[in-house]
Parts: structure tokens; C-alpha cells; sequence
């Protein structure tokens, strides 16, 4: 079902709806500050399961995971590089994506994921309320593999309609640009995916450290 949410109480609706979709086991899609993302809890094996197969993606390719704090990321990665957490804190909330070392006490299955975790806070309200009642969610763009990201809820529903419970439309999504994505589980960072974060912008974080990424998106 498709929830617009042009006033309060109809985002209050949205945001319900969706937390009790997601608690139910079942995907949602919403608006990011990038482009819609489709959502599952992220510590129920077959939610994850069902977000992977309504993509058409394998175990290979597991989703990242939306917070809805900065210190979330304590509790889901260890031995996160003190270059990584600058970068936290200056472009979170925001289009960074940061793959770290997994915290091995978690009890999910993201997938093959080689013990890490991919981490963002995303800059958009109605994600951060949803996130806030739900805790991390496993999202990932909000279209079928190989197609073009969902810009807007139409287009998510034509793509995922029947395989969601909840599509909340908040109108044309803002970025059209996905997140960049840093992998940090070692001392030299490297960019993993181009995205709205340039190169430029994130080493002028990491110069004053004596820290530097490498472009290998």
C-alpha cells in the first residue's frame, strides 16, 4: 500500500505502517536523501532473504545496513579506524557508506558479507523516523538488479509493487546520486563506489590525521 505524506498526520501513518510492515518480517520502500530504498529488518534472516530475492540478487551481494544514530555504528562494527569515525562525523547524517569489521556477537545473515558490515545514516526524515522505531534496517535501492534506481515512489512500485507491504512516497527523491561508499576495515581507506562524496571531499577531512583514500570505486 502507498502512503503520501504531504502533512503530519499522514507521515505519522507512513511511519507506523512501515515500522509495523518491517516488524511483521515484511520489506518496505521509503525515501532516502539519495534514492528510494527497499528495507528489511535487518536481524530477520528471511526478511533479509525476501529483500534479496524481490531484487534478484544473490548471497553475493548483501545490503547494507541504515542506522538512525552515529553511535548505532559502535554496536555493529569493532576496530573502526579513528580516519573512518572523522568521516562519521562529518558527513553523517549523509551519502557515505562505510564498510567496516563486523561485530562478531551479531545474530544475523546479511550474506556473504566476509565479516563486515556497510553502515549509513541517511539525511532524510522520514528514514531517520522509521529507523528510530525499528532499529537497522538491511536497505538497498528500491529497484529490480540491472535497472535504474527508483527516483520516486511510482517507480518503485512498478518495480517492487507486489513484493511490499509499505511504499511510502515522499515525492521525487532529492539525490540522484547513490552514497559513496569507503571501505574501512584496514589503515588505507578505499573508495569501493563512486557517489555524491567525491575523493576530494573526503581526503580534505583526512589530511589534518595524516590519513588519505584511495579511488578504487
Amino acid at each position: 500500500m502507498k502512503y503520501p505524506i504531504t502533512d503530519e498526520s499522514e507521515r505519522e501513518s507512513a511511519v507506523e505502517a512501515a515500522t509495523v510492515a518491517v516488524r511483521n518480517g515484511d520489506l518496505v520502500v521509503f525515501p532516502t536523501d539519495t534514492v528510494y530504498g527497499l528495507a528489511a529488518d535487518a536481524f530477520s534472516e528471511e526478511a533479509v532473504r525476501s529483500l534479496l530475492a524481490a531484487k534478484g540478487r544473490g548471497r553475493e551481494m548483501p545490503p547494507p545496513v541504515l542506522v538512525s544514530t552515529a553511535t548505532t555504528l559502535d554496536a555493529l562494527a569493532v576496530e573502526v579506524p579513528a580516519w573512518a569515525k572523522a568521516l562519521v562525523e562529518r558527513f553523517w547524517p549523509g551519502p557515505l557508506t562505510v564498510v567496516c569489521k563486523q561485530q562478531p556477537s551479531l545474530r544475523w545473515d546479511l550474506g556473504d558479507t566476509r565479516g563486515t558490515v556497510a553502515v549509513r545514516m541517511p539525511d532524510e526524515a522520514v528514514a531517520l523516523a522509521v529507523l528510530e522505531r525499528t532499529g537497522p534496517l538491511a536497505v538497498s535501492s528500491a529497484n529490480l538488479t540491472g535497472q535504474p534506481a527508483a527516483l520516486d515512489a511510482d517507480s518503485a512500485d512498478d518495480m517492487l509493487g507486489d513484493k511490499v507491504a509499505v511504499i511510502i512516497d515522499g515525492g521525487r527523491s532529492r539525490g540522484e546520486v547513490p552514497s559513496t561508499i569507503v571501505d574501512a576495515t584496514g589503515e588505507q581507506g578505499r573508495i569501493l563506489r563512486r557517489g555524491a562524496i567525491s575523493l576530494d571531499e573526503l581526503n580534505e577531512v583526512l589530511e589534518p590525521l595524516g590519513a588519505s583514500i584511495t579511488d578504487e570505486g
